[in-house]
């Protein structure tokens, strides 16, 4: 993989990687947990869908069934990159949506030439032209979201060719020198591949340098429960994790369990936190509740005073080590109620779609299952967790 990465990557990539994403990462995450110490929170990292808009309609996606579709205005872009800039963060993850269908992204790009951004797309839209455009950028990585074969990912994404158009992407953007991922949303109809040998080493082959797995969450107008994994499936989700990070000269992310493998929520912790196309501060993607918004002030001043945010940080660890939204959604019924948090998902009924959601196995009640490689170890115990916020 090391030499992958040094022989195959364009330099120019390589070098706004190790050190806008690495460097600075690393730096940007010592200052959080310095302000932390200090009762200041200010997240490491931010997770920002810029648009609304997406040329696929995917079973569990957050933005499905809006009212009207938002897109950020690039000032409250620039002024989210901007603040964070000031408190030592770098690193955003891009979503939408699909992000390459909002107009300014490249621009933004430019203009903060010092960050480090991480492009969520289904990569329908990824051609040669927009591959070499990254390139040119080089402090961009697009991961490409894969969800089934050529049967079923038509079917989770509500499209036609996806995944003939997604392994196009993935040539674009290894061919342009990209350091590229792949990312997959496990569920019920798409576990066979997760676990494939095959599929996984055709990545490896190609050019792919990590391969993020995160677990289906049911969200959106069409949240389809039925695909949600049972407890003995992620039980062996993460059994595979652990032995495919010695097997296969990849880098394997997840962003559930720590280096000993007890479960964990990236938003109880603080590291990260969502903003949404209108501007909404969501403790992540798929809770879609908010008391805040970008427009209300400096950004620091709104996470200094956020009672419902911080709510999230203090109670959610004694609930639950997985995913409230799918092991207690009441508890977040209550605690919209008490915040009287706004709806957030531009459809209007979130709140009542919860109350009657059926809880469902998450991540955090599977047996802890540690770590073998020392650098995953290393890696989750002192940041890379933290990276995984949207998983």
């Amino acid at each position: 993989m090391i030499k992958q990465v040094l022989f195959h990557t364009d330099k120019k990539c390589l070098y706004k990687f190790s050190y806008n994403m690495g460097v600075k990462g690393a730096i940007g995450l010592s200052r959080f947990k310095k302000r932390l110490k200090k009762g200041d929170f200010y997240p490491a990292f931010h997770f920002i869908s810029v648009t609304d808009d997406c040329n696929l309609n995917c079973q569990g996606c957050w933005v499905t069934g809006k009212k009207k579709n938002a897109r950020m205005s690039p000032a409250m872009l620039d002024k989210i990159i901007t603040e964070s800039k000031a408190k030592g963060s770098y690193f955003f993850g891009i979503l939408g949506g699909e992000p390459l269908m909002y107009k300014p992204l490249f621009e933004v790009f430019r203009k903060h030439s010092d960050c480090y951004f991480q492009l969520f797309t289904n990569g329908t839209l990824l051609t040669e032209s927009v591959a070499e455009e990254l390139r040119k950028l080089a402090n961009v990585t697009p991961l490409i979201s894969f969800e089934g074969d050529e049967e079923v990912a038509d079917v989770r994404r509500g499209g036609l060719n996806v995944y003939e158009k997604a392994q196009a992407a993935i040539d674009h953007s290894t061919k342009a020198g990209l350091i590229t991922g792949v990312a997959m949303s496990v569920c019920k109809s798409n576990l066979e591949l997760a676990f494939s040998e095959e599929f996984i080493n055709s990545l490896i082959k190609r050019g792919v340098l990590y391969l993020w797995y995160y677990i289906y969450r049911p969200v959106g107008k069409d949240a389809t429960v039925e695909l949600a994994l049972s407890k003995a499936e992620i039980q062996q989700l993460r059994n595979f994790l652990v032995e495919a990070r010695t097997k296969y000269k990849i880098a394997i992310i997840d962003a559930y369990w720590d280096q000993n493998g007890d479960g964990l929520c990236p938003a109880a912790s603080g590291l990260s936190h969502h903003i949404n196309a209108s501007g909404d501060i969501e403790p992540c993607p798929v809770i879609q509740f908010a008391a805040n918004n970008v427009a209300d002030g400096p950004l620091e001043e709104i996470y200094r005073n956020s009672e419902f945010l911080a709510e999230f940080k203090s109670e959610i660890p004694t609930l639950t080590k997985g995913c409230v939204v799918m092991d207690n959604p009441q508890w977040l019924v209550n605690k919209v109620q008490k915040h009287v948090a706004r709806d957030s998902s531009g459809r209007g009924n979130e709140l009542e779609r919860l109350e009657e959601m059926e809880q469902v196995p998450s991540h955090g009640g599977v047996e802890p299952v540690r770590e073998r490689k020392w650098i995953y170890r290393f890696a989750k115990k002192h940041a890379f967790f933290g990276l995984g916020a949207y998983g």
